[in-house]
């Protein structure tokens, strides 16, 4: 069982930034991806970027964030962070942390991308920009 804690949500203009915080409490020895994904009223939730649990930490990013997103992870702390940069009102949803299990491939750790492939879900924080 994985409990995790989103924080760092809030309302900011367009152009400004936000980092979020996803404190993860995993059990010793289990291993798994980390995402954050983002669920705008009406709308399916939806990738946002993962980390791979490698140790350099794999990262993939949904298309619309690149170069202004940045997902980190920082294992002494069990906390992963996403950096946001440049927002814009479409970036405006409720940000979710989830955990999941990847693939082990060639002995690199892949991802799963679509989120009902993670298990873990925080309670979410809401993103505004205006």
């Amino acid at each position: 069982h994985v409990q995790l804690v989103e924080s760092g949500g809030g309302s900011v203009q367009a152009g400004g930034s936000l980092k979020l915080s996803c404190v993860a409490s995993v059990h010793p020895g289990q291993t798994y991806c980390m995402g954050w994904f983002r669920q705008a009223p009406g709308k399916e939730r939806e990738r946002v970027a993962t980390i791979s649990p490698d140790a350099g930490g794999v990262k993939s990013y949904a298309d619309g964030v690149k170069g202004r997103f940045t997902i980190s992870h920082v294992k002494d702390k069990n906390t992963v962070y996403l950096q946001m940069n440049s927002l814009t009102p479409e970036d405006t949803a409720t940000y979710y942390c989830g955990a999941g299990r990847g693939t082990l491939y060639a002995g690199l750790w892949i991802c799963p991308t679509s989120a009902p492939a993670y298990n873990f879900w925080g309670q979410g924080t809401q993103v505004t920009v205006s």
